[in-house]
């Protein structure tokens, strides 16, 4: 058997022992309740084993099911020199050349965030007396930062906000565009806590080929999208860059303290700015990062720098967390703690993200029934055969479908979601049919979400983004 290094020819059935045994001793270190560190550490080292596993194997470890004697090892080339880089995630790209989609196990690993697991969701369950989102059922917010640190805080009646945002680079918003929206109303809810929506106007017109007038009208629209989702006026604070930085003297007080801690080597090598971006390109992190800090916001917490800041987001956004947690202990504040969702893939299938600027690859929250409609049967990748013969023969393959994975995002009822997975992978579903699932699924839910907005007045979105105190017991 291989060092625990990794080096060394191990066979599949020898790396599954050692990842059956990891799995063992994780538990048995949850069980003792050990130190936090030495449980991420077999953590970490049983993702390390599973990547590893799924690589040689091309399957997904499963507790039990030991790969058959006979298994073929896929050959992965001549080498496997550079295969860590082979998903591209960052701020602004999010590619990957495998059809169903970006390996989330091996992006813990290089983010070093923690997987949310079983014990997890369980204990969100148990501290918010909620049934937990599908969300978090299915693997879609999939890891975390510091989440056991804040229901520790909140068990003991310390309170914690939300922020999360929005850069409004397009006056119409995408379904993929809601998933956080959707995620964060949740957590309002159910925790009963206040929230912060940031708008980064400023940052479009740094990246984006737009006016800064454009970028404004944007936020303003997207900020109605926002509102559609549901949210409480009295416990919700949303805001435009642009308008805020100029009339809060504290927000920009902290940019220009993040802005001190952190060096040009550093933001290049975590963004990967070139000497020929702009200034602003290069000094806009510490604006996405100020409303991790409490005391951003005076006319909600007043002068408290103290209240630990939760923020759910998709993983493409952690590099600026990355940087935020780095800084915050140095100015004196709580780092803020995450949680990352999966990608919401185009429909043209996993390996990229859906984008607002491709009308084609996406479901926007403008478009009507019948566009709907047509560009799920036009667009959505099927993971079917090619004729219903083979597809009744040897089923499809659920989970490089993209009108599947749309259903686990949007689809409630579990057993439903489950039935429809079996049912294609059999070959009793064929791909129209599922198709037409996903349509029935989206159409009513965009309708609905169209009829709420239609309810926003200018009035109310200048309530949501007006400064002022919110209702919370902390």
């Amino acid at each position: 058997m291989a060092d625990c290094d990794g080096e060394g020819a191990q066979t599949p059935l020898q790396l599954y022992e050692r990842l059956t045994a990891q799995g063992d001793q994780v538990r048995a270190l949850k069980s003792a309740k050990a130190e936090k560190t030495e449980i991420e550490s077999a953590v970490q080292l049983l993702l390390k084993l599973k990547v590893e596993y799924k690589q040689m194997t091309g399957q997904d470890y499963k507790a039990g099911c030991p790969p058959p004697e006979n298994l073929t090892v896929p050959d992965n080339g001549p080498s496997a020199e550079g295969t860590a880089d082979e998903d591209e995630v960052n701020p602004w790209n999010v590619t990957t050349t495998n059809a169903k989609g970006v390996d989330y196990d091996k992006l813990i690993l290089r983010f070093g965030s923690s997987k949310i697991d079983k014990e997890l969701v369980d204990r969100i369950e148990k501290v918010s007396g909620q049934k937990p989102h599908r969300f978090l059922r299915r693997g879609i917010f999939f890891s975390h930062r510091d989440m056991h640190q804040v229901l520790d805080a909140y068990e003991k009646h310390k309170g914690f906000y939300l922020y999360t945002g929005r850069g409004p680079s397009s006056e119409a918003m995408h379904v993929g565009h809601l998933i956080p929206f959707i995620f964060t109303k949740w957590l309002q809810d159910v925790f009963d806590i206040p929230l912060v929506i940031q708008l980064t106007d400023d940052e479009k017109y740094l990246w984006k080929d737009l006016s800064l007038e454009e970028c404004y009208r944007f936020a303003v629209e997207n900020a109605k999208d926002i509102i559609a989702c549901g949210f409480d006026v009295n416990k919700t604070f949303i805001f435009s860059d642009l308008d805020y930085m100029g009339s809060s003297p504290q927000f920009y007080r902290n940019v220009v303290k993040i802005q001190k801690h952190v060096t040009f080597n550093q933001v290049k090598g975590i963004f990967g700015f070139t000497d020929s971006d702009c200034i602003g390109k290069i000094s806009f992190p510490a604006i996405q990062a100020a409303p991790s800090f409490s005391n951003s916001f005076p006319h909600i917490f007043g002068e408290r720098k103290d209240i630990q800041c939760l923020i759910p987001c998709a993983i493409d956004q952690d590099p600026y967390f990355r940087m935020t947690r780095d800084v915050a202990p140095r100015i004196g504040y709580p780092k803020p703690a995450l949680l990352h969702s999966t990608f919401f893939p185009a429909l043209q299938g996993a390996q990229t993200k859906m984008s607002a600027s491709d009308v084609n690859s996406s479901i926007f929250l403008t478009d009507s029934p019948k566009q709907i409609k047509n560009k799920i049967n036009k667009h959505a990748f099927s993971g079917g055969k090619d004729t219903v013969e083979e597809h009744r023969q040897f089923g499809g393959n659920a989970e490089v479908d993209v009108s599947f994975m749309y259903l686990t995002f949007f689809l409630e009822d579990d057993e439903q979601l489950e039935k429809i997975r079996q049912d294609y992978t059999s070959g009793a579903l064929l791909t129209g049919e599922l198709k037409k699932i996903l349509i029935e699924t989206l159409q009513p839910m965009i309708a609905t979400h169209q009829e709420r907005r239609k309810q926003v007045t200018e009035e109310l979105v200048k309530q949501f983004m007006t400064p002022r105190p919110l209702n919370f017991n902390f």
